[in-house]
């Protein structure tokens, strides 16, 4: 598990590398642009311009404790923590990434939790949709992902008020699930 000053530690020398070495080797290879979420960092650069092995190579010279590894951009997408950048004519598009081992699992409706807790992941869930740049298809696609995970949670109560104040009505299949959950 770690002492619990592990990750302030962690974090301590990640910015103290950031601010020295790391910023000498972004400079040194003309990276356009370097993120980094604790351990996950992505880092923008131009083909014709940088070599990016030399630029891991170079990461992985800072210390024989730390071990960096590239993630490869795949049919002109790249995951980085829960988005998939999507490259195309256009410029950059987005998606939500989930990892394949991922269930739609939350508390369930009917836990002993408080409701706060229950209302958390829904909450950041709706969140997620209105504030990442994602085009009208694919929030559409992760408003359907939401709805199921909440009816398989059995929130519908949720979605019957979500509709109630947006004045909308069920789905035709929706009307169906409800009708054979009846019998």
């Amino acid at each position: 598990m770690g002492a619990p000053t592990s990750s302030i530690l962690s974090r301590i020398y990640m910015q103290y590398l950031e601010n020295t070495v790391v910023y000498d080797i972004l400079r040194n290879f003309k990276i356009e642009g370097y993120f980094r979420y604790v351990d996950d960092i992505l880092i923008l650069y131009k083909d014709n311009v940088t070599n990016i092995k030399d630029v891991i190579n170079s990461f992985n010279s800072i210390n024989p404790e730390l071990k960096f590894s590239m993630g490869q951009e795949t049919d002109n997408k790249l995951n980085f923590l829960d988005i998939t950048i999507v490259k195309d004519k256009n410029g950059l598009t987005y998606e939500i990434y989930r990892k394949p081992t991922t269930s739609d699992t939350i508390i369930l409706k009917d836990s002993c939790h408080p409701i706060e807790q229950k209302l958390a992941a829904i909450r950041y869930f709706a969140n997620r949709i209105h504030t990442y740049d994602l085009d009208d298809i694919q929030k559409q696609k992760e408003i359907d992902t939401v709805k199921d995970i909440i009816c398989n949670n059995k929130y519908e109560s949720i979605l019957q008020k979500v509709r109630k104040r947006n004045g909308q009505r069920r789905t035709p299949d929706e009307e169906e699930q409800k009708q054979n959950t009846k019998m």
